[in-house]
């Protein structure tokens, strides 16, 4: 009986990886474009191994949307409203505080503050927002504001974005989310978002960041109109800072949802491509040691599948996440802890709560 290796087709891509050299942009559209996907999870799985073993994490946070109103109106953005708008919000800091301080207490660890572009607040509102975030709850991490929102309070104080960085890391900021990233190719954000920053400038602010010892992560959006090629060269763009700063821990590949934007006639992207995606991330960004599989842009059945393609990380608990269900995503709001290491222990693995610097806070072994 013949047995074909079970990495037919990527010949080439496993003789690389077992020589420990690195795969490069003819490497990447192959896996991208294979059929082989039980070879293409067989190649991810052994590099997530080498990561990080059978471990697979999870933190215990909660997301904070403070307002959605928004100048920029991204047209692949559900979320943002105009001021004034039917629907538009913007909490106080008292009302974020409040909220910060009621999921401080019942034990999350990391707090995700995101909003939009938002033509009326002042700088002083952002800044003291985490100052008091920070009081109220010294225990929690701040993870707060994408770079997007980095530029833009860049402008309105007319100061360098290293001096906006340091002024909240001072007043108690952690860490710095991926978003913003959306895919780097002038091409794709000329038309999904034309007033968003550059991909190059988004690179610079998550440089300073690094350089400032602000670890951050990466999102790269996928299942728009971006072509396979750009979608490697945003990879490659973000390995080569990698190798300059080593300032990101984790990517989150993230599906678009077409519901209420102005791309409503695309298909979202189905499972095989973002398990594809997530094994290629994987293979590609070798000096990244974690891939989130994010359960509230791909549903917590595709999450837990990802965890056999190359990822080992589940992101968290959430609580309340808002743009994403805007979009049409059909997620839960929220998944218990129990529910995550679950979803964990069912794919053979070990869960482990980390927290926001993957710090392990508990481990739950697998019972297989």
């Amino acid at each position: 009986m013949d047995f074909t290796p079970i990495y037919h087709g990527l010949d080439h891509v496993y003789h690389k990886l077992v020589s420990d050299q690195r795969l490069d942009k003819q490497d990447g559209l192959k896996l991208l474009q294979t059929t082989n996907l039980l070879g293409l999870a067989y190649l991810a799985n052994e590099q997530r191994r080498v990561k990080t073993s059978n471990q697979v994490f999870f933190n215990n946070n909660a997301h904070i949307n403070y307002s959605n109103v928004c100048k920029v109106r991204c047209g692949l953005c559900a979320f943002a409203k105009d001021s004034g708008e039917k629907g538009s919000y913007t909490m106080t800091i008292e009302e974020i505080v409040d909220k910060a301080g009621h999921y401080a207490d019942q034990g999350v660890t990391e707090i995700h503050i995101v909003g939009g572009i938002h033509p009326d607040l002042p700088f002083s509102y952002y800044l003291e927002m985490v100052r008091q975030v920070k009081k109220r709850a010294p225990q929690v991490r701040i993870k707060a504001f994408t770079a997007a929102e980095y530029d833009y309070f860049s402008q309105i104080e007319n100061r360098s974005v290293v001096d906006i960085l340091k002024s909240f890391k001072e007043a108690g900021l952690s860490f710095i989310p991926g978003g913003g990233a959306e895919n780097f190719s002038s091409r794709v954000r000329e038309i999904i978002c034309p007033g968003k920053l550059s991909g190059q400038r988004w690179l610079e602010i998550h440089r300073q960041a690094h350089l400032l010892n602000i670890p951050t992560n990466a999102n790269m959006l996928y299942g728009l109109i971006e072509t396979d090629e750009e979608l490697i060269d945003h990879l490659l763009a973000l390995r080569d800072l990698q190798d300059e700063t080593n300032g990101f821990y984790a990517l989150i590949p993230t599906a678009f949802h077409p519901k209420n934007t102005k791309f409503e006639d695309i298909s979202p992207a189905s499972a095989v491509r973002t398990l594809k995606i997530i094994a290629v991330a994987r293979l590609m960004l070798d000096n990244f040691n974690y891939i989130k599989a994010y359960w509230v842009s791909s549903s917590p059945q595709v999450a837990q599948m990802a965890l056999s393609f190359g990822a080992n990380d589940l992101d968290g608990v959430v609580r309340e996440e808002k743009i994403y269900h805007t979009a049409g995503s059909n997620s839960p709001q929220m998944q218990s802890e129990q529910q995550l290491i679950r979803l964990i222990h069912e794919s053979g693995l070990e869960a482990v709560e980390r927290d926001s610097n993957y710090n392990v806070l508990h481990r739950y072994p697998a019972n297989v």
